[in-house]
C-alpha cells in the first residue's frame, strides 16, 4: 500500500513538472494581421485588435501590406506564411482565391446580425466571397460645388446634365469599370440591372451614348487628389472622387458638397493565406472583427462605411473631430439606394471587349 502511494506521488509530482514544463515552452498563442498601415491601420489597432486581444489573450501582431499578390505567393511557396490575415482590396482578394492562395471561409461561421439576421443577409453584396470577409465599404461618389448654380444638383441624372448645369466633369480615367455602370446609373438603370445590360451590346451602346452627352465637357483625373484639386481651382464644377477624399474636402471646405446617388462601391475584406499556421485562430478573429460592434467602432474613425447593414445604426461622432460620420458613410441607409459594386468577378469574365471599346473611345 505505502509502494503504492509512493509511486502515486511521483507520478503527481512528473505530472506537475510536464505540465509546466509545457505552458513554458509552449508555441505562444500568436496572430499576424497584415493591412495599410497609417490612419486606417491605427484604427484597425483601436476597433479590432486590442478588444480582440482582450476577449481572447491571443497575441497579435500588425505588418504592412503594400497590395498585390506577389508576397502572399513568396510565402505560400517557400511553405513560411508569415501573415495569417491580410486586409485585401477586394479584386486582390478575388483574384487569390481564384488561384488557391488563400483558404475558404465558412460565411455560417460568421455570428449574426444586430437583431438576429443572418450574416449573409447582413453584408452589403460583394462582402462576403469564398476566402473573404469584407469589413469596409469605400467609393467613388460625386463632389460638387454648388455655388456655380442657382440649384444645386442632387443626383447622378444631373452630372450628365450640361444643359442644367453646365461646367466641366471631372471623371476618373481608369477604365471602364468606373464609367460604365455610373452611366447606365445616371440613365435610369436600376443597380440589379446594371452588369447584365452591359453584356449587352445594346447595354454596352446604352453607356457609351451616355457618356459621348458630356465628353468635350470631360476633364480626366488619374491621382486620387487631382479630382478635389481641379474642383477647387474651377476646372470642373462637378467630380467624380474617391469618398474618403471627399470627405476630407467636404470638412475643409463648406462650399462643397456631396451626391452618393449612384456611387460605384468597392470593399476591403479579411483573407487568410494557404497554410496559415495559425488558421483556427484566424478565423475567430475575422468572425469577431465583422461582428457588429467592431465595424461601427471602426466606421466611427475613418469614413468607410461598416459592410454589414446592422451595424450603420451604432456608427457615432468621430472621437476626435466630433464629426456625426454615419451621414457621410457609403452605406448609411439613405446614400446606398442606387449604389453598385464594382464587381472584380464580373469584370474579369467580362471586361475584355469593354475595355478594348472604351480604349478605341478614349482615344477618339
Amino acid at each position: 500500500m505505502r509502494l503504492r502511494r509512493w509511486l502515486t506521488g511521483i507520478l503527481v509530482v512528473v505530472a506537475v513538472i510536464a505540465g509546466t514544463l509545457y505552458w513554458l515552452t509552449r508555441p505562444p498563442e500568436n496572430l499576424t494581421v497584415a493591412s495599410w498601415g497609417d490612419a486606417y491601420q491605427q484604427a484597425q489597432t483601436v476597433s479590432f485588435f486590442h478588444p480582440f486581444v482582450d476577449k481572447t489573450s491571443i497575441d497579435l501582431d500588425g505588418a504592412i501590406y503594400g497590395g498585390g499578390l506577389a508576397e502572399i505567393r513568396q510565402q505560400i511557396e517557400a511553405g513560411n506564411v508569415e501573415w495569417d490575415v491580410v486586409d485585401f482590396d477586394l479584386a486582390d482578394a478575388a483574384a487569390a482565391c481564384r488561384e488557391g492562395l488563400l483558404e475558404p471561409i465558412d460565411a455560417l461561421a460568421l455570428p449574426a446580425g444586430a437583431n438576429g439576421e443572418a450574416a449573409t443577409d447582413d453584408f452589403v453584396p460583394g462582402a462576403i466571397g469564398p476566402c473573404w470577409v469584407g469589413t469596409v465599404v469605400y467609393s467613388q461618389m460625386i463632389v460638387v460645388a454648388p455655388n456655380n448654380f442657382a440649384e444645386a444638383p442632387r443626383a447622378v441624372a444631373d452630372f450628365f446634365d450640361l444643359e442644367r448645369f453646365p461646367g466641366g466633369r471631372g471623371l476618373r480615367d481608369a477604365g471602364p469599370e468606373y464609367t460604365l455602370p455610373f452611366a447606365l446609373l445616371a440613365d435610369g438603370v436600376a443597380p440589379a440591372e446594371v452588369y447584365a445590360l452591359l453584356e449587352m451590346e445594346a447595354g454596352a451602346a446604352r453607356a457609351f451614348a451616355k457618356l459621348d452627352g458630356i465628353k468635350d465637357a470631360i476633364v480626366w483625373w488619374r491621382r486620387p487628389n487631382e479630382a478635389i484639386d481641379m474642383l477647387s481651382r474651377g476646372d470642373t464644377v462637378m467630380t467624380t472622387a474617391l469618398n474618403g477624399r471627399a470627405f476630407d474636402a467636404v470638412l475643409a471646405n463648406a462650399e462643397l458638397s456631396l451626391i452618393f446617388d449612384g456611387q460605384l462601391y468597392g470593399l476591403d475584406v479579411f483573407g487568410i493565406p494557404l497554410g496559415s499556421p495559425a488558421k483556427e485562430r484566424a478565423l475567430e478573429f475575422i468572425a469577431f472583427a465583422s461582428s457588429v460592434e467592431p465595424l461601427a467602432h471602426m466606421a466611427s474613425r475613418v469614413p468607410y462605411g461598416p459592410a454589414r447593414r446592422s451595424a450603420s445604426a451604432l456608427v457615432g461622432a468621430n472621437p476626435i473631430s466630433g464629426v456625426e460620420m454615419l451621414p457621410l458613410l457609403p452605406t448609411a441607409a439613405a446614400n446606398f439606394t442606387n449604389a453598385v459594386l464594382i464587381d472584380p468577378e464580373w469584370w474579369t469574365q467580362n471586361g475584355a471587349p469593354l475595355r478594348a471599346r472604351w480604349d478605341a473611345w478614349r482615344a477618339e
